[in-house]
């Protein structure tokens, strides 16, 4: 894995934005009324404040813990699968963040509809990917049993 910190970085940012995606719009919303704009709830101004908040969190989270959990060793079984299975998770989080912005521009009820569910969805098994990929990096980073045959 190339970058690892990165990968983490995203998963933990698209794990939180698909687990909390009404709260953080929410908080997103509260900010822009506090500031004075008022916005619809669950509009995009919303959504992307919010996402800029909790960004903003996990970046803090990083910078003053050094690093983010769980820390794997790249030499460890499954360090590799559990960060390609972080990565898919999180491609497929970002597509359901991103459905969000262009839902309401589309018009025609069954794509509509079809879309709405593919990309829920992807958030759900994006949580199972997530799951996954977090156990096999703390498990590459437990110490490895050695056969003897």
């Amino acid at each position: 894995m190339k970058y690892p910190n990165i990968n983490l970085f995203a998963a933990w940012f698209f794990m939180a934005q698909t687990l909390a995606m009404g709260w953080v719009a929410a908080s997103g919303r509260a900010l822009l009324g506090v500031l004075g704009v008022v916005t619809a709830e669950g509009d995009v101004p919303g959504r992307i404040v919010g996402a800029l908040l909790l960004f903003l969190a996990v970046y803090l989270v990083w910078h003053v813990r050094g690093s983010l959990p769980p820390q794997g060793k790249p030499q460890g079984n499954g360090f590799v699968l559990g960060h390609r299975l972080l990565l898919s998770g999180s491609v497929l989080a970002a597509l359901l963040f991103v459905f969000h912005f262009f839902a309401k521009g589309i018009s025609d009820y069954n794509l509509h509809l079809v879309l709405e569910k593919f990309t829920t969805s992807f958030g759900y098994f994006a949580m199972g990917l997530f799951a996954v990929g977090f156990s096999l990096i703390y498990q590459s980073a437990l110490p490895q049993e050695e056969k003897n045959s």
